[in-house]
């Protein structure tokens, strides 16, 4: 029924920046099959620098490629080397994120410094470049990277791009990248609200399969929040707005024998806009709904 609390406590904590970075950066490359076909394509029009190998093993024994300065993969060595010096605003400049990032001062990016320090604990200590593909103006670069913080470094492949002369790292797809183009530095403050209201809506989703856990175990009473991160069935983070951007609270009713609970923006407009509401239904089943209300709780 529960996920590991290690897992969810992961989730909850996945930082704004490393959604981006890590689960499309890293996993921004091809499929094994399109690997193939580039292969395949770029024998006579590409210079193959090593082969691509995308096996587990690989990834902790696996050889390495020489790095020419000014190649696609010295651009991905120094993106990764830049994040784990936590030079943010350097590691970001060489992706296409960087019009999301040129217009924030540095206050403005101190203000992700809860999502930035997450990323730069998630790059390994080694990140082992194995392969590059340049066909013109594209490459591909394989490297051991983890594919979400926290997990065991696999063979992933990160595309680039020749832009004025330089190699940039694809980590926006074609519609994220014209949305970043339009709404410039804006852009990480409105993925951070989307991000987080999604993180609180999942939060009370496990407060509720928790609860009928524990009634099922407990003569159909309900738990506060301390005991239920006892039990490990929801982790510590429900405890602080600053790594989830939200207030939880969980109430019990009529000594125990029902509850709701609540999410509400810490900062509304800022970490979230949307307030929800979890209230147990008949049969054990329960329902969370949400909606604008001025950073307000749905239910007192």
């Amino acid at each position: 029924m529960f996920e590991p609390k290690g897992v969810t406590k992961a989730l909850s904590q996945i930082s704004v920046l490393a959604v981006l970075l890590f689960n499309t950066v890293a996993g921004a490359g091809c499929s094994a099959a399109a690997t193939e076909t580039a292969n395949a394509a770029t024998k006579d029009s590409a210079t193959t620098a090593a082969a691509v190998n995308t096996n587990s093993s690989a990834a902790s024994s696996g050889p390495r490629i020489e790095i020419e300065p000014g190649s696609p993969a010295e651009t991905v060595r120094a993106f990764y080397e830049r994040l784990k010096e936590k030079r943010y605003r350097e590691a970001i400049h060489l992706t296409n994120l960087k019009p999301a990032i040129e217009g924030l001062s540095d206050d403005e990016l101190r203000e992700f410094a809860v999502d930035l320090e997450d990323i730069a604990k998630a790059v390994p200590a080694d990140v082992r470049i194995n392969g590059e593909i340049i066909s013109g103006e594209s490459a591909t670069v394989t490297a051991a990277l983890p594919e979400e913080a926290g997990a065991e470094p696999q063979m992933q492949e990160i595309r680039l791009r020749k832009v004025n002369g330089y190699w940039q790292i694809l980590a926006a797809d074609e519609l994220t990248e014209a949305r970043i183009e339009k709404e410039g530095k804006n852009y990480f403050y409105e993925l951070r609200i989307d991000v987080r209201q999604d993180e609180a809506k999942k939060m009370l989703e496990r407060v509720s399969k928790a609860q009928l856990a524990y009634s099922l175990q407990n003569n159909g009473t309900f738990a506060e929040v301390g005991k239920l991160i006892e039990l490990g069935y929801i982790p510590d983070d429900i405890l602080s707005s600053d790594s989830t951007g939200y207030v939880y609270r969980i109430a019990l009713i009529d000594s125990g024998k029902s509850y709701f609970a609540t999410a509400t923006p810490a900062a509304y407009g800022k970490t979230g806009r949307n307030s929800y509401l979890l209230e147990p239904s008949s049969g054990g089943l329960s329902k969370v709904t949400g909606r604008d209300n001025s950073g307000k709780p749905l239910r007192e």
